[in-house]
C-alpha cells in the first residue's frame, strides 16, 4: 500500500497545465524508504509464487552414454531479497533494483539410462545473484486517477545449482551443470512477469486516492493534478488543485492561487502544504450555499449570561425598543454578505468577515417585527490543527465593528451595543462555528493511510503539514 502511495505521487496527468496548485504534496526520500520497505515485502511475497514447469531432456554422459531425465513438482521453498533500492530518477520516475537475491527449490527427479536402468529421487536447488532492475510508469485513467504500469524489467540469475539426493545421485551430480543452465533460464523468464504483476496490482489500491473527497452535503474537495510532478534526487512533489466545489455544480470562484514554495525540510516523511486559495474557496462554496448565517435565540445563551435576548435587556440600551415591544423575546440574524477572507502569515491565520446583525421582537403569535440592522465587521486568529486524516480549526475574536444600517426604533449610537454584540458572537455564534470546523475537512490520502505524529505551522500564504505516514494494510 505504501508502494501505491509512492506511485500516486508520480501520476503524470495534467488537466490544467500552467496553474498554481491549491495543495502541494511532497514525498522525501524518508517517505520513499518506507514505501520501499512495504513495497519489497509485497514483491517477495509475489515471488512465492513462482511456477517453474516440468520439463525433460537427455545429455550424453560419460562413460554412460545418453542419459534421459525428468524434473517434476518444482516449488519455491525460500525466497530472500536482502537488498534492495528505491530511488528517484530526476524528471522521470521511479527506479527498482534488487540485488543479491536467492531462492530455494525443491522437487522429484526421474532418469533412464542404458535403455533399462531407471533412477528416481528428489533434489533442491540453491539459486543466487539473482538481480532485477525496474521502472515503473505512471499515467491517468479517464477519472484523473494514476494507472500504473511495469517498463524496461530485466531479471538476471546469476547461479542455479542443484544438487541431487536419492538413487545414485552421486552419479547424476556429474550432469548437474546441465540441468543448472536449464533451470537458471526457467527461473529469468518468470521473475518479471510477477514484477509486472506486482505492480499492476497497486492499481485497484490507486483506485482509493480521494481525487474528489466530499466534506458534507454542501461541498467537497477536488484533488486532481494541475502539473507533472516535480521530481529531483531528493524528493517529489506533487501539485494539486486543492479546490472546495459545491456539490454537483463546479464553479470556479473570482480568485485564484498564489504561486508559493516549501521550505526545503525533510525531516518527515510527507509534506503537505495547503493554500490560503484552499481555504477561501471553502468560504466561497459556503457562501454561495447560503448556509454562512444564523438565527440566534435566547436559549441559546448561557443561562449564566448576564442578559437575555429580549426586549428588556436591549431596551437598556434602545429604551424606545422596550416602549415599542415590551415583554418580548428577540431574535437575531447574523449572516455574512460575502465571501469571508482567510490570510497566513507566519504562525498567524486570520478570517475577515462583513455581514449583518438584524434584531427582530418575536411577538406572541410567532411574527417578528424587525428592529435594526446593523453592518458588522469582525476579524478572528483561527488556530489550525490535524486530526486523524482531516484539518480542523477553531477560532477566536480579535475585532468587531459596528455601523448602523437600517433603524425602525429610532435613531440610537451604536457603541452601545457593542459589548452586547461582542458577547453573542463569542457565547454562540463562534462557539457554533467552531463544532463545524472541528469536524476538520478531508486532505489528500490513499486508502488506509493514517499520519503519525503530525506537525501543522502557519506559514506566508500557506499552512504547511509535515508528518510521516503509515499503512495498515
Amino acid at each position: 500500500m505504501a508502494l501505491s502511495w509512492l506511485l500516486v505521487l508520480l501520476a503524470v496527468t495534467s488537466t490544467t497545465l500552467g496553474t498554481n496548485p491549491g495543495v502541494t504534496v511532497r514525498l522525501t526520500n524518508k517517505g520513499l524508504q518506507y514505501g520501499k520497505q512495504l513495497g519489497i515485502a509485497a514483491l517477495q511475497e509475489k515471488l512465492k509464487s513462482v511456477q517453474i514447469p516440468d520439463f525433460s531432456g537427455s545429455q550424453r554422459v560419460s562413460p554412460i552414454g545418453k542419459v534421459k531425465y525428468s524434473l517434476t513438482n518444482i516449488r519455491l521453498v525460500n525466497v530472500g531479497l536482502p537488498r534492495s533500492a528505491v530511488d528517484l530518477v530526476p524528471g522521470t520516475g521511479v527506479r527498482l533494483t534488487i540485488g543479491e537475491a536467492f531462492m530455494n527449490l525443491h522437487g522429484n527427479w526421474r532418469v533412464k539410462y542404458l535403455r533399462i536402468i531407471k533412477d528416481s529421487g528428489s533434489f533442491d536447488v540453491s539459486v543466487n545473484g539473482l538481480t532485477i532492475s525496474t521502472v515503473i510508469a505512471v499515467k491517468s485513467d479517464a477519472a484523473g486517477r494514476p494507472v500504473v504500469s511495469n517498463t524496461n524489467c530485466v531479471a538476471n540469475v546469476a547461479s542455479a545449482k542443484v544438487k541431487f539426493h536419492g538413487g545414485a545421485s552421486w552419479l547424476y551430480n556429474l550432469f548437474s551443470k546441465f540441468i543448472n543452465k536449464a533451470l537458471r533460464n526457467a527461473l529469468q523468464k518468470q521473475i518479471c512477469p510477477l514484477v509486472d504483476k506486482t505492480v499492476i496490482g497497486l492499481n485497484p489500491k490507486l483506485q482509493t486516492l480521494n481525487v474528489l473527497a466530499k466534506v458534507d452535503k454542501y461541498a467537497e474537495i477536488e484533488y486532481s493534478m494541475t502539473s507533472s510532478p516535480v521530481i529531483s534526487q531528493s524528493s517529489l512533489e506533487l501539485n494539486l488543485k486543492g479546490e472546495f466545489y459545491n456539490i454537483g455544480k463546479h464553479q470556479e470562484p473570482p480568485f485564484t492561487p498564489a504561486a508559493f514554495s516549501l521550505p526545503s525540510e525533510n525531516n518527515n516523511m510527507l509534506y503537505m502544504a495547503l493554500s490560503a486559495f484552499t481555504a477561501n474557496s471553502a468560504g466561497f462554496v459556503y457562501n454561495k450555499a447560503g448556509i454562512l448565517s444564523l438565527y440566534v435565540t435566547d436559549d441559546m445563551v448561557p443561562k449564566a449570561s448576564p442578559f437575555r435576548l429580549d426586549t428588556k435587556t436591549f431596551g437598556v440600551f434602545i429604551p424606545q425598543i422596550a416602549k415599542q415591544f415590551p415583554g418580548l423575546k428577540m431574535k437575531l440574524l447574523v449572516r455574512t454578505d460575502k465571501n469571508p477572507t482567510i490570510t497566513f502569515q507566519p504562525n498567524k491565520a486570520t478570517v475577515e468577515a462583513t455581514g449583518t446583525v438584524t434584531a427582530y421582537a418575536i411577538q406572541t403569535n410567532g411574527t417578528l417585527s424587525p428592529l435594526f440592522v446593523l453592518n458588522l465587521e469582525t476579524s478572528v486568529s483561527a488556530d489550525m490543527f490535524v486530526r486523524g486524516l482531516n484539518v480542523g480549526g477553531r477560532l477566536t475574536l480579535n475585532q468587531m465593528k459596528l455601523s448602523v444600517g437600517t433603524s425602525y426604533v429610532g435613531e440610537f449610537s451604536v457603541g452601545v451595543l457593542d459589548s452586547v454584540l461582542r458577547t453573542v458572537l463569542k457565547l454562540v455564534v463562534i462557539p457554533i462555528v467552531n463544532v463545524q470546523l472541528g469536524k476538520g475537512y478531508p486532505l489528500p490520502a490513499l486508502g488506509k493511510m493514517n499520519l503519525v505524529n503530525p506537525q501543522l505551522r502557519i506559514m506566508k500564504d500557506y499552512m504547511l503539514i509535515g508528518t510521516d505516514v503509515q499503512f495498515t494494510s
